[in-house]
């Protein structure tokens, strides 16, 4: 059980402009809520807060204009809920998710429940500097997983078949990124161009295109803000096992090489990125690799 000291310095207890005050933020894996969440929230904010409820971009949500005396109360009703308190200082914040293919159409992998796994193994760690979590079904990233510190997106790399195309064009009209043309009665595929989407895929109107590699694109050093930067690439891998894995790696990574007061984005190099990806692409054998070095 937290004593008073833990409860009043948690990440999740913001000092408000007016000092009087505090506004609490929440942690919701996902940004998911049942109704009956949802009502017991309102009526928390009613009694202790302002009576408002506030959503934020990394898909939690606050209660302004709360009266510190009162925190402990509000942190027992919270944890009874489900909806205990958050984090927002050095340590791993709330982790986004895109709905996933629960009922997105576009989705290539589950997202809530991996999300949920995530928050489980490294949420609220303390870290010398705020690490942000992101995961996105599918390569549009709707949540932007390339500009967070850590970014995983599901991805799948189409198989075409010879012989077995009708040259529809179907998959070439829903391809945005122009990878796909037909030539000679034959959708062909610009490898240099594909992201790996899968809509050709879910699109096909007679499922003659498949998989041939479903997996979970995992990025680091993503920063938002007034300078914003793309995480780099640090490995693929196929199960939602090896996603927390990989990323309770960078966790620890981040835990023992990062400095404080900089994000991320700016030390990756310092802090030795590239040794470290060697090092996760040894223990995961990434199969983008092995079919590097073997010429697949």
């Amino acid at each position: 059980m937290m004593n008073n000291y833990d409860l009043y310095t948690r990440g999740g207890v913001i000092t408000e402009r007016n000092a009087d005050y505090a506004t609490i933020r929440l942690r919701i894996p996902g940004g998911v809520l049942s109704a009956a969440q949802a009502r017991q929230l309102a009526k928390i904010s009613e009694k202790y807060g302002d009576g408002t409820l506030h959503l934020t971009m990394r898909q939690t949500m606050e209660i302004p204009h709360v009266n510190p005396e009162n925190l402990e109360k509000i942190a027992k009703a919270l944890e009874k809920i489900g909806t205990p308190i958050g984090a927002e200082q050095n340590e791993v914040v709330n982790i986004m998710a895109c709905p996933g293919t629960e009922r997105c159409k576009y989705a290539n992998c589950e997202t809530i429940d991996l999300a949920r796994k995530i928050d489980e193994r490294v949420f609220g760690k303390e870290l010398p500097i705020r690490l942000r979590i992101a995961i996105s079904g599918c390569t549009h990233m709707c949540n932007s997983p390339l500009l967070n510190d850590i970014g995983i997106i599901g991805r799948i790399r189409p198989l075409r078949i010879p012989g077995l195309c009708t040259g529809c064009g179907t998959c070439m009209v829903y391809c945005k990124q122009g990878a796909i043309s037909l030539k000679d009665g034959i959708s062909v595929l610009d490898e240099s161009k594909c992201v790996q989407c899968g809509i050709c895929i879910h699109s096909c109107l007679y499922r003659l295109l498949k998989s041939e590699y479903d997996h979970y694109q995992i990025t680091v050093g993503g920063r938002r803000g007034a300078n914003p930067r793309i995480g780099r690439e640090l490995i693929s891998v196929e199960t939602e096992e090896e996603v927390v894995e990989v990323v309770d790696r960078i966790v620890y990574w981040v835990y023992r090489s990062a400095w404080s007061g900089r994000s991320l984005a700016d030390q990756m190099d310092e802090i030795g990125f590239e040794k470290f990806r060697e090092e996760i692409l040894k223990e995961f054998g990434a199969r983008e690799e092995a079919e590097a070095a073997t010429g697949g």
